[in-house]
């Protein structure tokens, strides 16, 4: 099949696509510059390049997202990407979304919900996957939270983070599958806390800095800490945040 993976060259779309290359599809990788093997530009936050990315499409993958802007890339973004598709052609548009957008108040969360009603009310054949954390995506949060030999997290928050390689295999089989037109969800195995995480990520990365937990008030954090970002139902992923770490 021909397949179109918007953000083509981010963490997951790279996986992705060279997933569906393996089992033999045509694959081209959407991204601003179009830089790479099979790599077309194509830019949502303007027409510039959509209808010639999308041309000749029957599936596409839509994994490009912008948390700076998300309103303007995603949001109208995925307008302008559903105008320029060729709506006799395409068979299935897998959107990549984030567990707990319609439970989460954050403001990222509430942009990327709001594409997920765009797309359904296209009338395309559409699947919504959401998806928990990534293992390297909370790495990043722990380093950039740590303050010298200290490691502050927020007390009780609790996420079920994914291996980023597992989600990838996930995303190929559902883009290969008929459309859900629908949520599903996809997780890694096992709920951890905050603190669990960064005691972990600490004794594996930064030996001596000392984890403190620390209470959040307001309703994001009321949020993460009743399970807002945890999967309701869908499949779930085998590697664990350990057997991250110690990779």
């Amino acid at each position: 099949m021909d397949v179109l993976v918007t953000g083509g060259t981010g963490r997951l779309g790279r996986r992705v696509a060279e997933l569906l290359e393996a089992r033999g599809d045509r694959v081209r990788r959407m991204s601003r510059r179009g830089a790479g093997p099979g790599g077309v530009r194509g830019d949502l936050t303007g027409d510039r390049d959509l209808p010639q990315a999308l041309a000749g499409a029957e599936v596409v993958v839509h994994a490009a997202s912008d948390p700076r802007d998300a309103w303007q890339a995603d949001v109208a973004g995925t307008r302008r990407l559903l105008q320029a598709a060729d709506r006799e052609r395409l068979r299935h548009l897998v959107y990549v979304s984030i567990v707990g957008v319609d439970r989460v108040p954050y403001g990222y969360y509430r942009a990327k919900f709001a594409t997920e009603q765009v797309l359904l009310a296209s009338g395309l054949p559409v699947t919504l996957l959401r998806i928990t954390q990534f293992h390297d995506f909370v790495d990043q949060l722990l380093e950039t939270a740590r303050r010298g030999p200290v490691l502050p997290v927020p007390m009780g928050w609790r996420a079920q983070p994914v291996d980023v390689g597992e989600a990838a295999a996930h995303t190929a089989e559902v883009a290969a599958a008929g459309p859900a037109g629908d949520v599903v969800e996809y997780a890694g195995p096992e709920v951890l806390t905050a603190a669990e995480m960064a005691r972990a990520w600490a004794a594996a990365r930064e030996p001596g800095v000392h984890v403190v937990a620390t209470p959040v008030p307001g309703r994001l954090s009321t949020a993460f800490r009743d399970g807002g970002a945890l999967p309701t139902g869908g499949a779930r992923g085998r590697r664990t945040y350990a057997e991250h770490l110690a990779g």
